[in-house]
């Protein structure tokens, strides 16, 4: 019997804590994250190819960042760009044997949209100050305030559902056709789900920023009127 792809199974106890499969590879791609921007922290006038991987990677999330919202992309190039890196790596850790990407088990989705609800909170206020954040939720009006909140929610759950529906569905339907096919059967629907991998880290981190630049916005002070 297969078992429920929303169960995760321990690899093992530390102490009374379980510790999921998906929380190893989620920390295995941190550290090789990390070990990657201490290689390109010293830039050179004739660039490695590592650093010149990585200067193409900032040019590219400076280019979505500025054509998506219009915004300077400066301040959310660091956290786009992690966030971005960090989930196309994660889904195409299916790659690897016996690996299922952390992002199709339900904790790491849920974790990233709690991070970017908490950033959106973060740069709302930054950008405005905490008034004029919490003025925003009153725009147009204040009858607004209950749904501009419920919005607010409602769209980080739904950040949440998307990725992990999406990446969960398609290693479960990979695992399905290899378990009842010949060994190359599987290969046109693996190039499929890392294309899918691609383009649900490419679309949350664009709803992140959209999100984020949009409670900036709100929470800045209304044009002045001309008399």
């Amino acid at each position: 019997m297969m078992d429920s792809p929303l169960l995760s199974e321990p690899l093992f106890l530390l102490g009374p804590v379980p510790i999921m499969v998906s929380v190893v590879v989620t920390w295995a791609i941190m550290v090789a994250l990390g070990l990657v921007a201490l290689l390109t922290c010293r830039l050179t006038q004739v660039p490695s190819r590592v650093q010149a991987a990585a200067e193409l990677l900032v040019i590219t999330v400076d280019s979505q960042i500025r054509d998506v919202t219009g915004a300077a992309p400066a301040p959310y190039r660091a956290f786009i760009g992690t966030l971005f890196v960090f989930i196309l790596i994660a889904n195409w850790s299916s790659l690897i044997p016996g690996i299922d990407p952390p992002t199709a088990t339900m904790e790491t989705p849920a974790a990233l949209a709690l991070i970017v609800f908490l950033s959106i909170i973060f740069f709302g206020i930054q950008g405005g100050g905490l008034g004029g954040f919490l003025r925003g939720f009153a725009r147009p009006n204040p009858v607004m305030i209950p749904l501009n909140m419920l919005e607010s929610l409602t769209r980080t759950f739904s950040m949440f559902v998307r990725l992990f529906g999406n990446v969960m569905s398609g290693v479960f339907v990979i695992a399905i056709v290899g378990s009842l096919a010949a060994l190359l059967v599987p290969i046109p629907l693996m190039a499929l789900d890392l294309l899918t991998g691609a383009v649900q880290a490419y679309i949350f981190a664009i709803l992140s920023i959209v999100f984020i630049t949009s409670a900036v916005e709100k929470g800045k002070p209304p044009p002045e009127k001309e008399s």
